[in-house]
C-alpha cells in the first residue's frame, strides 16, 4: 500500500503541513501494526471483567471521551455512555462516519435500566471531581486514561482494571488496544477514534503528543482510507470554532470545564480550569471583557452546588498559532498566576488593543507552545501550590 498524502498533487504545491509529515513517516511502522489487526472476531481475547460494562467519560463530554467510550465499548463487548451534552466538534465527527447520536446514550438513564447489575469502565478521566454523580464508586470495573493521578482520583473497594499510558489522546489506547488484542475494529469506529486522537493533539503538534500517537493515526488513516486528513482536520477544527462565536460568554467558561484538587488533603486548594480552542483567537481576545465577570458567575456557581473553587481560570488556546492566553476570574487567581509563572510573557499590543487596557490585568500570555491543560496549565499551577501557594492567604 503506497500513502495517498505522498501521490497527491496537491500537497506538492506546497510545504508539508506537520500532521501529513507525520502520518507519511509511520507509514511502514502503521503498516505492520495493520498487519496484526484483526478482520475477523478472535477467540477469548477480550476482557472479562470489562465485558458488558458501561464506558462513560468525564463530565462535560468532549471528542476524545465520547469516541473512547464508543471504541472501548465495541474493544471489550459493552455499551457506551456521555456524561453531558456533546459539542459541536463531536456532533461533526459523528456525522462523518454516520454514527447516530442515539448510539451514545445519558450515562443515568443506562444506570437506571440496568440497576444493581451495572458495572462502569471510566474512559479519559479518573478524577472524582469529573464524576457523574449518578455513578457510584462501587460501580466502577475499570479506568482507561492518559491523565495523571491527582488528589482526586477515585478510590475503589476491589481491585479494578486499569490502563493509563502517558500518551496524547485516551483513543490512541483504545486503537491501539484493537490492534494487541486482535480484535476487529469496525470503520467507523476508527474514523471516530482518529479525529479524536487530532482533537486531543492538535493535529498531533500539542506538547502532549508522543510518538504512538503518531504511528496510530498514521494507522488509522490508511484504515479508514481518508484521502486527505490535514483537510479532515481543518474541517473538524472549524466545526468546533464556528460554534463558538454564537455560544454567550458564559457557556465558554462553563463549556470545556474540569475541576482539580491540588496540593494535600489537609489543606487543599480547588481549582476550576476551562479551555476553548478556536481558530479565531483575535475573535475570542475580544471578548475578554464580557469573559470575566462569567468566569466569576461560573466560579460562584459550581462553589453554590457544593463543589468548592478557589481559583478559576479560562484559557483561550490559538490552535493555528499554537499560542494561549489565560483569563482570571480576580485577585486570587492573579496570585496563583504569578506564582505559577503564567506572566512570564508581555502582552502584544494587539491583543491589549483586542481586550481593552482594563481588561489586561486579567489576562495572561503563556510561552509559546503551551496549549495543553495537562501538560503546560495545570502543572505549573500544582507546582505553586506544593510551594506554599495558600488560597487562604489571598
Amino acid at each position: 500500500m503506497t500513502s495517498p498524502h505522498k501521490s497527491k498533487p496537491t500537497y506538492a504545491a506546497r510545504e508539508e503541513t506537520a500532521l501529513e509529515a507525520a502520518v507519511n513517516r509511520e507509514w511502514n511502522a502503521a503498516q505492520r501494526l495493520l498487519s496484526v489487526l484483526a478482520t475477523a472476531e478472535s477467540v477469548e481475547t477480550h476482557v472479562p471483567e470489562l465485558h458488558g460494562a458501561i464506558f462513560c467519560g468525564h463530565l462535560v463530554a468532549d471528542l476524545d471521551s465520547v469516541a473512547g467510550a464508543i471504541g472501548a465499548a465495541a474493544l471489550y463487548g459493552g455499551v457506551p455512555a456521555r456524561a453531558s451534552e456533546v459539542n459541536s466538534e463531536t456532533e461533526f465527527a459523528l456525522a462523518t462516519w454516520g454514527i447516530d447520536l442515539s448510539r451514545i446514550r445519558p450515562v443515568e438513564q443506562l444506570l437506571e435500566e440496568q440497576g444493581d447489575s451495572a458495572r462502569v469502565c471510566l474512559v479519559d478521566f479518573q478524577q472524582t471531581t469529573q464524576l457523574h454523580p449518578a455513578i457510584q464508586p462501587s460501580k466502577i470495573v475499570g479506568v482507561i486514561d492518559h491523565h495523571a493521578l491527582q488528589s482526586s482520583t477515585i478510590v475503589t473497594q476491589r481491585p479494578i482494571f486499569v490502563d493509563i499510558r502517558p500518551w496524547g489522546s485516551m483513543s490512541t489506547i483504545i486503537a491501539h488496544s484493537f490492534v494487541v488484542l486482535q480484535r476487529p475494529m469496525p470503520r467507523e469506529v476508527g474514523g471516530l477514534l482518529l479525529q479524536a486522537i487530532l482533537s486531543d493533539t492538535l493535529n498531533l503538534r500539542s506538547p502532549t503528543t508522543t510518538d504512538w500517537d503518531r504511528k496510530v493515526v498514521s494507522l488509522l488513516v490508511q484504515y479508514t482510507g481518508v484521502a486527505d486528513v490535514n483537510l479532515l482536520a481543518a474541517q473538524q477544527f472549524k466545526a468546533k470554532s464556528r460554534s463558538l462565536a454564537g455560544m454567550s460568554a458564559y457557556a465558554l467558561c462553563e463549556g470545556d470545564l474540569k475541576q482539580f484538587k491540588l496540593g494535600s488533603a489537609e489543606a487543599p486548594v480547588h481549582v476550576a480550569f476551562a479551555v476553548v480552542e478556536t481558530t479565531d483567537a483575535a475573535g475570542m481576545l475580544a471578548r475578554v471583557p464580557e469573559l470575566v465577570p462569567e468566569c466569576v458567575a461560573v466560579k460562584t456557581e459550581l462553589s453554590s452546588k457544593g463543589k468548592p473553587v478557589d481559583a478559576f481560570f479560562l484559557a483561550v488556546v490559538d490552535i493555528v498559532e499554537l499560542e494561549t492566553h489565560v483569563v482570571v476570574a480576580g485577585e486570587r487567581e492573579r496570585s496563583l498566576a504569578t506564582a505559577a509563572g503564567f506572566n512570564a510573557q508581555p502582552l502584544s499590543s494587539e491583543t491589549l488593543k483586542l481586550a481593552g487596557k482594563e481588561s489586561a490585568r486579567s489576562l495572561y500570555r503563556l510561552a509559546a507552545g503551551q496549549v495543553s491543560r495537562k501538560a503546560d496549565f495545570v502543572p505549573p499551577l500544582t507546582d505553586a501550590v506544593a510551594q506554599g501557594w495558600s488560597s487562604e492567604r489571598r
